[in-house]
């Protein structure tokens, strides 16, 4: 099995209900660790071109950087949690490079951390 990885960093705020209680507004360094993962390699010797996933990853991010994610789709509505987060990026992440990927490779995973040491993981 081959993995790359690909990470983008954005700054956003959110407000978390937790237990009913709603925090008060804070901002974070988001970091996203995009995994593609597949057993085979193409012509060229690669997974995938990580140039692909990066530009795709980075507009997807788009709308969040330095914004409120509780004011942002898919999040109002929505508690707008690091694992909703990783959830929403992989979902799109998939959507857009599924005919680039397909048959040999795969979205695996997105990794988000909010801070050094807090980390959630949507894997598919």
């Amino acid at each position: 099995m081959y993995e790359i990885t690909v990470e983008r960093e954005f700054c956003a705020a959110h407000a978390l209900s937790v237990a009913g209680q709603r925090e008060p507004l804070h901002g974070h360094n988001f970091r996203v660790t995009a995994t593609i993962a597949g057993e085979e390699l193409d012509h060229d010797g690669l997974l995938c071109d990580f140039h692909t996933v990066n530009a795709v990853l980075k507009e997807i991010c788009r709308p969040f950087v330095n914004a409120n994610l509780n004011d942002v789709e898919p999040f109002i509505g929505l508690n707008p949690t690091a694992e909703q987060i990783a959830r929403h990026i992989a979902d799109q992440l998939t959507a857009s490079l599924d005919e680039s990927l397909a048959p040999a490779a795969r979205v695996a995973s997105v990794r988000v951390s909010e801070t050094t040491g807090c980390t959630a993981i949507y894997r598919r």
